[in-house]
């Protein structure tokens, strides 16, 4: 029979979720993530998608995974370290190092694990972790799950950051210290102050790691948060995704390769974990390929997504000091948020509402992101919608 005490326990908290508009409604998506997707047979403009390139629809991506499918498989059939490590997966990992500007790269099944498996391959109980106050949640798993001592920093607060260096260096309690960050901050698309950063890092000491999963494709030419900065033999860890701008699955960490030969030998979901399948190795691999051959869908993101903040600004929507085309529309309350995305979505736009524990309580929002793929027609009519709804429910 079915424990009392635990149904007790879901029914009494699901319903305070749903109480307080922080109850996440998931809504499957009928056929492909593109710029239009199809919700319960209705056509939505898709302004919620992280595929921001629009490759994860990419027929050149399609076609090369196909064929990997017909050559390898459609699994990889063991972990790396037994046979489980097929060809595709070494050129993966040499293309991402090209790509990242460093010797060597290490494929992991997903942008989470390789935040789980990076930080606690390196750091321990005796050391400490300076993480941004704003760091992504798998950051945070990944901190914990090393047992060192988190140390939050002010988001972006380069003198808190210094001086809980000073403090961690200087107190003899730890054998290392570390500073992690977004390298792009995915709810406010602000961007980390990485040449700061890299500064409090030399001067104490400090093992640097940015968590690019929202900055490789949009920033640095496609190359990321660390490219853009031209610090890349400044950053020990830069950690990425295959599953945003290149539009598969899937993570990777880029360093030295003494780095990539320890997170090989010590790093869990590595060691126990079946790697990734064989069409994603490809596709992903093809997707940087096209990143390092042409600006052409960097340019049209950035175009795209400089016009909606435009559009909306204009209409008198807080967008807040995002700095790439991620574009909230900040509107506090989370039942509010939550009821702006319906009306939304019933209007013709997928933008889903943004609210607590993804971000703080009263800052409830809804997210966009334009990509590659939307045409001005699109972006225009969800502007249309956009002021349609504002003005109804009185957010602007």
């Amino acid at each position: 029979m079915p424990s009392e005490t635990l149904d007790r326990f879901l029914n009494e908290n699901l319903q305070e979720l749903k109480d307080q508009g922080l109850y996440n409604e998931i809504d499957p998506v009928e056929g492909a993530n593109g710029p239009v997707i199809t919700i319960n047979g209705q056509k939505l403009i898709n302004l919620s998608s992280n595929n921001y390139l629009g490759l994860a629809t990419d027929e050149r991506l399609k076609e090369v995974a196909s064929k990997a499918v017909d050559s390898h498989g459609v699994g990889a059939g063991a972990v790396r370290t037994i046979n489980g490590t097929l060809d595709l997966h070494v050129k993966l990992e040499e293309k991402i190092a090209e790509f990242k500007g460093t010797e060597s790269a290490i494929a992991y099944q997903s942008g989470f694990n390789c935040n789980m498996a990076a930080i606690s391959a390196v750091m321990d109980k005796n050391d400490a972790i300076l993480s941004d106050a704003l760091n992504h949640a798998s950051i945070i798993d990944g901190c914990r799950l090393s047992k060192a001592k988190i140390i939050p920093y002010g988001h972006n607060d380069m003198e808190d950051l210094r001086q809980k260096a000073k403090e961690a260096t200087e107190s003899g309690q730890y054998n290392k210290v570390m500073v992690i960050t977004d390298g792009v901050f995915s709810m406010d698309g602000d961007i980390a102050k990485l040449p700061e950063i890299v500064e409090v890092a030399r001067e104490f000491d400090l093992i640097t790691y940015v968590d690019d999963a929202h900055g490789s494709g949009v920033l640095g030419k496609g190359a990321g948060t660390v490219k853009h900065f031209g610090l890349q033999d400044q950053i020990d860890f830069q950690m990425g995704t295959l599953s945003k701008a290149i539009g598969v699955v899937g993570g990777y960490v880029a360093g030295k390769q003494e780095l990539v030969d320890w997170l090989k030998v010590r790093s869990r979901p590595f060691l126990f974990s079946t790697s990734l399948s064989p069409a994603d190795v490809t596709a992903s691999t093809k997707a940087i390929d096209l990143l390092m051959e042409s600006t052409e869908l960097y340019d049209k993101m950035w175009e795209n997504g400089n016009y909606l903040k435009e559009g909306l600004k204009g209409l008198g929507f807080d967008i807040g000091d995002s700095e790439t085309p991620i574009t909230p529309c900040i509107i506090g309350d989370e039942k509010t948020s939550q009821q702006f995305s319906k009306r939304l979505n019933e209007e013709g736009v997928y933008a889903k509402a943004i609210v607590f524990p993804t971000v703080p309580r009263g800052t409830g929002r809804v997210r966009n992101m334009p990509t590659a793929a939307h045409t001005k027609e699109m972006l225009d009519d969800a502007i249309k919608i956009y002021e349609k709804v504002g003005k109804e429910m009185g957010v602007i």
